[in-house]
Formats: C-alpha cells, structure tokens, sequence
C-alpha cells in the first residue's frame, strides 16, 4: 500500500516535470522563467522524494523479511529476491534523480547565458526517459514486493497457527 502511494507520487512528480518542460518552451519573459523555475523545483522535490522514499521502503521491507526468514525458518531465496529488487531497481532511481538535479542546477547556467539552451533541453529529454525508465522499475519491483511480502506474512500467520 504504501508503495503504491510513493509510486503515485513519483508519476505525479513525472507529470509535473514534464509541465516544467512546455512552461520551459514558453519562457518569454521574467514572470515565466520564476513560473518555470518554481514548478521545476517543486517537481524536481517531488521526484527525489518518491526515489529516495522506494529505496527505503525497499530496504525497511527487505529487513523486515529477513528478520521474519530467522525468526520462522522462512525460504532463504526470499531474503536474495529482495536484494534482486534493490540491485535491478537503484542504479535507475540514483539516474533518474541525478539527472533532475543536474537540469536544474544547469538551467541556472541557461538563465544567466553562461550555457546555451540545448544543453537544459537535452538534459531535460533525458531526465523524463530516465523518469519513465524508473517509474516503470519501480511498478515492477514494488509489486513484485507486495507479493512477497503478503506470502511471507501468511507464511508466518500459517507457522504461527501450527505452533500455537
């Protein structure tokens, strides 16, 4: 549940950074740039919030499981699926929000004409591929996590009910 709820917030924080890039397109004047600059930090917040929040939900659920594999004698493999998650997922989230801040941080060097535009602009391309590549990481490992973790707590309920 939880997971669903960061993975909402991560797509909303794709929506909104891709908002930031046509406000960026229109940018005519000082008013749109402030506009432009606002939603993309907001965005750029939102996206590292969501990121930095699957990797712990990830790590929290991953412990919790192999306390629960000691504890109840659970399958082993179930402690390396959680490594598998974290390994197949991270390189994509640490890109992903890399690259947002490094957009945003050259978009000062834009606003100030030290750095021509294209540079934003094709830094911006590759934030939102980067984006969707992690979204759709994190769908796959989030939900393959929920699975996991509904197993494991049933297996424990069912060891529970043999033992108790």
């Amino acid at each position: 549940m939880m997971g669903r709820a960061l993975l909402m917030v991560g797509a909303f924080a794709t929506l909104a950074l891709i908002a930031t890039g046509v406000l960026g397109y229109m940018v005519v004047d000082s008013p749109t740039v402030d506009r432009h600059v606002v939603l993309g930090l907001g965005a750029g917040f939102l996206l590292l919030f969501s990121h930095s929040w699957i990797m712990f939900y990830l790590i929290g659920t991953g412990k919790v499981l192999k306390d629960a594999v000691a504890e109840h004698k659970l399958p082993q493999e179930w402690i390396d699926k959680t490594k598998e998650f974290k390994n197949r997922s991270y390189p994509w989230l640490m890109t992903a929000m890399g690259l947002v801040m490094a957009t945003f941080i050259l978009g000062g060097g834009v606003e100030t004409q030290v750095l021509p535009k294209w540079i934003h602009w094709g830094l911006f391309y590759l934030t939102v591929a980067a984006q969707f590549k992690a979204l759709y990481l994190e769908f796959l490992v989030l939900t393959e996590n929920e699975k996991l973790m509904k197993l494991a707590n049933r297996a424990v309920r069912e060891r529970q009910e043999v033992e108790g």
